[in-house]
């Protein structure tokens, strides 16, 4: 078989070598394994809780998160249906996280009581949905037990929580209630009363699953988890089924609508109504639930229907782009500033953006009591993303085309109509975003723009990106000119950034702040008074052991000159007349339009360090430097298609990564290993397929073979049919015979990402071992396509460590590369 066959277009090689060679799974079976103490600490240790803080900033819950749960615990039974994983005993999600404690803490006036730990908590608290009252004085949330969810409300007041009435919750379809406006009743999604068994799923079929399309167009990306049979379709009706109800604090429940496929019940911002929206039949066996027929209706509250907004077709053939939208009106959402005004989005371009228009979205609004017709409100010359709600003059409409990376936001009056461009930018251009605005509590419990006098707002920007480095500000908004106003901006020695406003008149605001050697915790900072912030928390380093690991933010060029960083991590006490250390790079591949963008600063050296078990930086505690978060952009710029250069535009950037490590004194070139995770692990098959940089690594969770994603992936907007040599150029599996460099492949079986299905890794296994290559394939049951196990975590631990044990760090023979003087050439 020649070369020029193997890549034509992919499929003899997938054909012959599913014929030929055994099954990825057919390997030895082995218990799980512990790494070493120090990689194994970091999955242990308890994480560090959450905060969320109430509107008025006086009063901040402090949430304890879950350890990682066990194999016994992922293992339990789950459905996967419509794009959904379930646990049908409880009616719940099946990988949820839960908040296991829940404390109280009052900062106001810039000071901080002690933590009062919430009274009334189920014994095994499994806590989620957390959601405050719209006048702050309550909290309410999910607790989920083995057979049922219930609904809890804790009293700031008191610090005590109860149940609420003796509803079940249905949350397989996402957050469960929503608090009405007067905050002593709730809008629940509930399992309906007298719900029979559920049916019967038989082994023997009464027919063929059939498809059928009738020369219409429909591409869709790889979803996974999808529906497959008349008894799927029942399994999912019975389970996604809830009835909408009110549920007062005292109990008391009342229906509201009959029972149905409910994706979200919200009630109005005066409290009037609820907005219910639910999926019917037909369903798809090819798009998830998301994309099914929807009818969109307003109930009074009292449970009567006042009006059809929309009944919507299925949604299977929304072209695949960042940029395609559904046919029809979309998006339906009460206006956050009015009683009672329904707005929505419809395309003008079909929802094509191949389609030229001069307005690609219109949005209308109905009033109640929705009789009238709808009124066009906003014309959007590009994907319309959403409104920031003000007041009856002001908000602030954003539009964006993911093809150019262009963002338009606006000021809007919402009582003319008009509008006036704020900000005209690049979306990926980091350094001139210009943050999120402040928002407040209005009358409805709603978050508005909080508007202070001359139409100025305060400016949060939590990342704060700079040629310096990333520097988080505030900076107050007049809406009015467009200027702006820096207030405060973070300065080293410390990294802080803003999370809320606690007092926009008196500029006070909630930051928290963190050090490489000090964790992030939280402070109370007076922007007027130039005082020194007060801490309000005081969360430990949640693994002391590894204070004095030495980290640098590095810049560097590639060979075309785009700039690049990336950031190096050293072991405690490493100098370096010790000598260059072996290597581990980890990364993942972004595209941009323009290299002026892609060559942007990221990060910050005085940011924590989150020595966390999942990327690298975890095995500097191996005697690794660690190269981590390596920028590798891939550009494409004016009508260039940024994959059309994709393998020649990989190699440069890891080998300019590996040469200023080089360069510093601290990176032996003879021993560098890579690693990446789903996207990042097709980077790393591609290079180790590609060049002879890398004396081996570990793809996790990738996807290999680019004809089983034909109609797109990641951001790539071309289908196979379109750009077949790029699709094959870019597979690794396409490539297999090439690949010469130890390759460890870890997936999990039950991966339901969209293209990275488990098959992608057991089929480019079977690819290189039938071409002699060195690799070894793990699956780890009940995996998802993020990991969360704690038994499967240490097992990933343990075999990434031996795998750059024994290939990276130790390897018994020079490689042919190394002999010739070449590794680190990339050629």
């Amino acid at each position: 078989m020649t070369r020029k066959k193997t890549t034509a277009r992919g499929s003899l090689l997938l054909a012959l070598v599913s014929l030929f060679v055994i099954t990825g799974r057919a390997q030895d079976a082995t218990s799980y394994q512990t790494p070493p103490k120090a990689l194994a600490d970091l999955v242990t240790v308890p994480p560090t809780p959450g905060v969320s803080v109430t509107g008025k900033g006086d009063v901040m819950l402090i949430l304890e998160q879950a350890s990682a749960p066990t194999i016994a615990e992922l293992a339990q039974p789950e459905l996967k249906l419509a794009g959904l994983r379930m646990n049908p005993a409880n009616n719940g999600p099946s990988r949820a996280r839960y908040i296991t404690g829940l404390k109280l803490k009052r900062i106001g006036k810039g000071a901080a009581t002690d933590e009062m730990p919430v009274k009334g908590l189920p014994a095994t608290p499994l806590i989620s949905f957390v959601q405050w009252s719209p006048d702050e004085s309550r909290f309410a949330f999910a607790n989920s037990t083995d057979t049922r969810i219930d609904l809890y409300v804790a009293d700031v007041a008191t610090g005590t929580a109860q149940k609420v009435g003796s509803v079940a919750l249905n949350a397989v379809l996402g957050a469960p209630f929503r608090w009405v406006s007067d905050s002593k009743s709730l809008v629940v999604k509930a399992i309906p009363t007298g719900r029979q068994s559920a049916p019967d799923v038989s082994r023997v079929p009464t027919g063929p699953a059939t498809q059928e399309n009738l020369g219409r167009k429909s591409q869709a990306p790889t979803y996974q988890d999808l529906l497959k049979s008349p008894s799927d379709e029942r399994q999912f009706a019975y389970y996604a089924t809830s009835q909408v109800m009110r549920v007062s604090l005292d109990g008391q429940a009342s229906a509201i609508g009959e029972p149905g496929v409910i994706t979200s019940a919200d009630p109005s911002p005066d409290g009037k109504f609820v907005l219910i929206q639910t999926v019917h039949k037909p369903f798809s066996y090819v798009v998830p639930v998301y994309r099914f027929p929807t009818k969109t209706d307003v109930f009074a509250m009292g449970g009567t229907l006042v009006k059809t907004l929309n009944d919507g077709p299925l949604q299977d053939n929304v072209p695949y782009s960042p940029d395609g939208a559904p046919t029809g009106p979309r998006d339906f959402a009460w206006r956050a500033d009015a009683p009672a005004s329904v707005y929505y989005t419809v395309a003008q371009d079909n929802g094509d953006p191949k389609v030229k228009a001069d307005i690609r979205d219109k949005v209308f609004m109905m009033d109640s009591p929705f009789q009238a017709a709808p009124k066009e409100i906003y014309a959007a010359a590009f994907r319309f993303e959403g409104f920031e709600w003000g007041n009856e003059t002001t908000a602030l409409a954003t539009e964006q085309w993911w093809q150019t990376r262009k963002q338009i936001v606006r000021v809007f009056n919402p009582q003319t109509n008009q509008t006036k461009v704020l900000f005209d930018r690049s979306y990926e251009d980091r350094y001139s975003n210009p943050g999120q605005p402040d928002t407040r509590h209005n009358q409805y419990g709603r978050d508005v723009l909080n508007l202070l006098p001359n139409s100025e707002v305060l400016m949060l920007n939590s990342q704060g990106a700079s040629p310096e480095g990333d520097r988080p500000f505030v900076s107050l908004l007049n809406l009015n000119t467009g200027k702006s106003r820096e207030l405060w901006r973070s300065t080293a020695p410390y990294f802080e950034r803003p999370v809320t406003v606690l007092d926009a008149a008196r500029q006070v605001i909630l930051t928290t702040r963190e050090t490489p050697d000090e964790s992030p915790n939280y402070y109370v900072r007076n922007l007027k008074a130039r005082i020194a912030p007060v801490a309000v928390t005081n969360f430990p380093h949640p693994y002391p052991q590894l204070k004095g690991v030495q980290k640098q933010q590095l810049r560097y060029k590639r060979a075309d000159g785009v700039d690049l960083t990336a950031t190096l991590y050293l072991p405690p006490n490493y100098k370096k007349e010790q000598g260059p250390l072996p290597t581990f790079l980890w990364a993942y591949p972004a595209e941009f339009k323009s290299k002026d963008a892609a060559g942007q600063v990221s990060g910050s050296p005085y940011q924590f360090n989150r020595i966390s078990y999942w990327g690298a930086a975890a095995f500097v505690t191996m005697g690794y430097a660690i190269l981590d978060n390596a920028s590798i952009p891939i550009v494409g710029e004016g009508d260039k298609e940024p994959n059309d250069t994709y393998v020649e535009q990989l190699v440069a950037s890891a080998k300019a990564a590996i040469d200023e490590g080089v360069r510093l004194g601290v990176v032996d070139s003879t021993r560098v290993g890579v690693g990446g995770h789903s996207y990042g692990a097709f980077m790393t098959a591609n290079l180790l397929t590609h060049s002879k940089l890398f004396r081996g690594g570990i793809a996790r969770s990738g996807a290999y073979n680019r004809t089983l994603t034909p109609f797109g992936f990641q951001n790539e907007q071309r289908t196979y049919w379109q750009a077949p040599d790029v699709y094959n150029k870019m597979s690794p599996f396409m490539n297999a015979d090439k690949m010469k460099s130890p390759l460890l492949l870890i997936h999990g079986e039950a991966d339901n990402n969209t293209g990275t299905f488990p098959i992608q890794s057991e089929r480019y296994y079977n690819a290189l071992k039938g071409f002699g290559a060195t690799t070894k394939l793990v699956f780890l049951p009940y995996e998802s396509h993020g990991y969360t196990a704690k038994e499967s975590l240490l097992h990933m631990l343990w075999e990434m460590n031996g795998w750059l044990d024994t290939y990276v760090k130790n390897p018994k023979d020079a490689s042919p590369a190394n002999k010739a003087g070449k590794l680190g050439s990339g050629k």
